[in-house]
């Protein structure tokens, strides 16, 4: 089997063709090629396939074979892999990419070299019923709300894009032991689909610095669907403006959520890595 790797500001998948080529169990392929002593190396597997109603579809799987609906980071590289590999039915600096949480349109920043730099994609509207993200609180929102990981009692907001998300602010990100509190936050009871965990500390109106435990993958170098959820909560909680630039450890992503249609908006880099086969049965 083909594979190509690519990353989004060091949130690394293994992608797969399926244009060209077939796989039979991706659930089962995705922890094999995922781990970083045996396989490849890579935070997931993401198969881009054909569509009927956009250019191209992409189904995610996470490190332990879960299937994700959306990954912010990974959506960016398979414009760049459809667009360089002429898979996208017209060569436009424009796209739909189908995923699990409907289509979403896409601007693709050109080089001189016909090389995709930079994507920016429309994540759509945030979703902010609990009953929609999910997570099993009352109310219209969960802002701020109350919850107890490890004998301690956290504050976090709530959001959805497309994948739950459950943002906890912080003065000091050095204090968070992530490895420890990720895996209860992202299995607790209050979600059950369990849940990605964001740890973030304001810098200013306009940035902040977050880092992630996801949901299926554990500590990751960024998370595109997070930072927006972040932004969105930030905005919710008086913290910041709604155009953020957001600092994760593998690089910067510029974040808008817009007043007008109330869709937020992502800008980063795609960079394809290399390409292998598989030759693991």
């Amino acid at each position: 089997m083909r594979f190509t790797k690519m990353h989004g500001l060091g949130n690394d998948y293994i992608f797969v063709n399926c244009f060209e080529e077939r796989v039979e169990n991706p659930a089962e392929l995705a922890p094999a090629v995922s781990d970083r002593h045996r396989g490849v190396g890579a935070d997931g597997l993401i198969l881009i396939c054909p569509s009927d109603i956009a250019d191209v579809k992409m189904r995610i799987f996470n490190a332990d074979g879960s299937e994700a609906q959306m990954c912010g980071n990974g959506i960016r590289c398979v414009a760049k892999y459809a667009y360089e590999h002429k898979l996208a039915k017209n060569r436009k600096p424009s796209m739909k990419i189908e995923t699990g949480r409907g289509v979403l349109t896409l601007g693709l920043e050109i080089d001189k070299k016909d090389k995709v730099e930079k994507v920016c994609v429309n994540m759509g509207q945030p979703i902010l019923e609990p009953a929609k993200i999910p997570v099993t609180l009352d109310g219209d929102s969960i802002i701020e709300a109350a919850i107890d990981v490890r004998n301690q009692r956290m504050l976090m907001t709530c959001v959805s894009m497309g994948n739950p998300h459950a943002m906890f602010f912080v003065d000091d990100l050095s204090s968070i032991e992530l490895e420890k509190v990720g895996p209860v936050i992202e299995h607790h009871e209050l979600f059950p689909q369990r849940v990605n965990a964001h740890f973030v500390r304001v810098d200013s109106q306009n940035e902040f610095t977050m880092m992630t435990w996801e949901r299926g993958s554990g500590v990751t170098l960024a998370c595109g669907t997070g930072a927006c959820a972040c932004c969105v909560a930030a905005v919710l909680t008086d913290r910041c403006k709604r155009t953020v630039t957001a600092h994760l450890p593998g690089g910067d992503l510029l974040i808008n959520w817009s007043k007008e249609d109330n869709c937020v908006y992502m800008t980063g880099p795609a960079v394809e890595v290399f390409t292998g086969d598989w030759l693991i049965s």
